[in-house]
């Protein structure tokens, strides 16, 4: 039997105003959306709960064990934009490169960090893009103007950059 090694099954870009704006699955043939977004829903009572105790850090680290197998960690950007990562504890079989490091028994709070970061950088490039406009991705923007628009984000710049950083994560790797 070959060794399998963590890999992210999902990631989550979630509004200030709760609302889901970007949803990759990795990969996505194998994965279920609807279950993923059920699981992403469920954080969200986490994120509030803990939202009065944080002060200054971003990092929420895990939010939630769904089972023995997938595993959801948080972090909140300055602007209230939520992002989870779904690990999935058995995501890929080990390669050459992943048995130079040590494989855990379990994931640490900064092995997520620098994906984290990676997505925060990638976030700040979108928002610095001229035709991106935050608040046309906000459901009560959409509401108050009674227009049917996407609140996804939907920059295919965005979409593969957020796609690398979910194929190049790997425990150890300290930069994306």
């Amino acid at each position: 039997m070959t060794s399998r090694v963590p890999s992210i099954a999902c990631i989550g870009i979630i509004g200030k105003h709760n609302n889901p704006l970007h949803i990759s699955l990795f990969p996505p043939e194998e994965r279920a959306p609807l279950e993923y977004q059920f699981l992403l829903s469920s954080c969200l009572d986490i994120f509030e709960a803990r939202l009065p105790h944080k002060v200054a850090d971003q990092d929420f680290g895990l939010l939630q064990a769904v089972d023995e197998r997938l595993a959801m960690y948080g972090w909140l950007t300055n602007t209230g934009v939520k992002f989870v990562l779904v690990v999935d504890m058995e995501g890929r079989p080990a390669t050459a490169q992943d048995s130079k490091t040590s494989i855990a028994v379990g994931l640490r709070d900064a092995d997520m960090k620098s994906a984290f970061r990676a997505l925060q950088t990638a976030y700040i490039m979108l928002l610095r893009n001229p035709f991106y406009t935050p608040d046309e991705h906000s459901p009560l923007a959409a509401n108050a103007e009674h227009r049917v628009g996407s609140t996804q984000i939907t920059s295919r710049k965005f979409i593969q950059e957020v796609k690398r950083i979910a194929e190049t994560w790997a425990l150890g790797v300290t930069h994306i």
